[in-house]
């Protein structure tokens, strides 16, 4: 590798990938068992070498390798001696492991929060009004300091806010408790897709995928997404998220010698097969701007066709491997495919294609000025690092020996709204029962009285009259009582 360039392979001359355009993005392309993860490695390769650190999603278990030095073949050193790759070597590439499901790897976590309610929301695909109503909860859960981090936490917010429906129309709008259950079904399916060890703390430092070696090699950073692509919801939402904080956290840097860092997104299909459209949009944003972070984008898959037209244009670097054209659709494919390159003379692209052996591939790059140079018919180099997996024992001894080993491995769950929103369900719940109670009481008391037997009109006329002879009998007795005392003093005073 020279000191601005990674070596690719031969044509008539080597071909090479300029280190100070790789931030353009590429496109590695073709059908399956032609080659597509092998250039993948060795552009990998290359890349780490030369200080830049890279992060790939490896879909099937091959891309492992790298961290192995590799062995010396017959077929290798074949192919390394057909293109004159005198200096051709064995060397490992130092490697990060990571996993969402932490099987395979570190576990990678984000919080709700840090997701925000945009990218939620085209996650789920909700509706305008599902979307409003998600905007409030997150903006209610600022006022009054409730963290979400995780899945739980967000559900408990949601519940809270149908329960206050009527208290917060006012200030926000009115909530119905619809909008709130077809939120609640849309979070459930993306617990089943693994949402709720995704959705967690410790979040990931994005620094962590930047790491260099003390020797100044870069690390690759490889993602076990075996599993993960059997959720193609969550897969894609995690790659934009980790484009779009890359994209937040880095600064402009406008033409550097050599990217900042590189993304490999093998099945790239997958991200965008089942995207919502506002997703897409996001995506096709994200991949336009990140470049002048210094981020490459390097997307591997099996048809151009895979790729949104909006997001091919950005590719500037491109590796076309052979497809076939026995239908309709593939013989699109292949013009498509073609129709990308700067033609060259010397051949005709859409025949070349289809004539491409194994480990052979079109090649198209921007040279110094910016410009596409013409296509031309390569021999792929061979890499320096172990084709194919490794062994179970092997990932579990590199996983112990990651500098980020002990960071991530445990998910703390911290208060956050779930935990303050339990003791305030659980304070009105009280309240309620309390208000059910002295209900009850005044209900009783009220029966009570009720039940009390009726004084009819006669008792009461009776009741009247005898309390009124009562009171006229008591008046008389107490007046003759009281004549006779005066007369009594009276008489004695005259007998004196």
């Amino acid at each position: 590798m020279a000191d601005n360039s990674i070596f690719l392979g031969k044509s008539d001359k080597r071909e090479e990938l300029f280190l100070p355009l790789a931030n353009r993005h590429g496109l590695v392309t073709g059908a399956t068992g032609t080659g597509k993860t092998v250039t993948l490695q060795i552009m990998a390769e290359g890349f780490c070498a030369a200080g830049v650190p890279v992060f790939a999603a490896d879909v099937k278990g091959d891309l492992s390798g790298i961290c192995m030095k590799g062995e010396p073949k017959d077929f290798l050193l074949e192919r390394a001696k057909k293109i004159g790759f005198d200096d051709y070597g064995f060397e490992e590439t130092p490697t990060i492991f990571w996993d969402l499901f932490g099987e395979s790897g570190h576990p990678i976590r984000t919080t709700v929060s840090e997701m925000g309610p945009l990218m939620l929301s085209r996650l789920m695909g909700l509706t305008e009004a599902q979307e409003g109503a998600l905007n409030i909860a997150f903006k209610i859960a600022d006022e009054e300091g409730l963290a979400i981090l995780d899945l739980k936490d967000l559900r408990a917010l949601l519940k809270d806010l149908a329960e206050r429906g009527k208290e917060i129309t006012t200030d926000y709008g009115n909530i119905n408790d619809q909008t709130i259950g077809a939120i609640q079904r849309r979070l459930v399916v993306i617990d089943e897709q693994g949402g709720d060890k995704f959705f967690g703390e410790p979040a990931l430092d994005i620094k962590d995928l930047m790491r260099t070696t003390r020797d100044g090699r870069g690390y690759m950073n490889v993602l076990a997404a075996d599993k993960l692509i059997n959720s193609p919801q969550l897969y894609a939402t995690f790659l934009l998220w980790l484009m779009s904080e890359l994209f937040e956290e880095m600064p402009e840097v406008g033409d550097p010698d050599k990217p900042k860092m590189v993304f490999f997104f093998d099945e790239a299909h997958l991200l965008f097969a089942d995207a919502p459209p506002g997703l897409l949009q996001k995506i096709e944003q994200t991949v336009k701007l990140i470049r002048s972070k210094g981020i490459g984008i390097y997307f591997v898959t099996q048809n151009p066709m895979d790729i949104p037209e909006s997001v091919l244009a950005q590719m500037g670097n491109r590796v076309q491997h052979a497809l076939r054209a026995y239908t309709p659709r593939e013989q699109k494919a292949v013009s498509v495919a073609a129709s990308t390159f700067r033609p060259n003379p010397k051949f005709k692209t859409e025949a070349a294609i289809t004539e491409l052996g194994k480990g052979e591939a079109l090649v198209s790059v921007l040279d110094l000025k910016g410009v596409p140079t013409m296509v031309e018919r390569t021999l792929i180099r061979p890499p320096s690092s172990r084709l194919g997996p490794i062994t179970p024992d092997e990932r579990r001894k590199l996983i112990k020996a990651s500098p980020v080993y002990g960071q991530y491995e445990e998910m703390v769950d911290r208060e956050s709204a779930y935990e303050k929103l339990s003791v305030k369900a659980k304070e009105r719940t009280a309240a309620q029962e309390e208000a059910k109670a002295a209900k009850t009481a005044a209900k009783a008391e009220r029966a009570e009285r009720t039940a009390r037997p009726r004084e009819s009109s006669t008792d009461r006329f009776v009741k009247n009259v005898a309390g009124s002879v009562g009171r006229q009998l008591g008046t008389t007795v107490a007046r003759s009582i009281g004549n006779a005392l005066v007369r009594g003093i009276l008489g004695g005073l005259t007998r004196r």
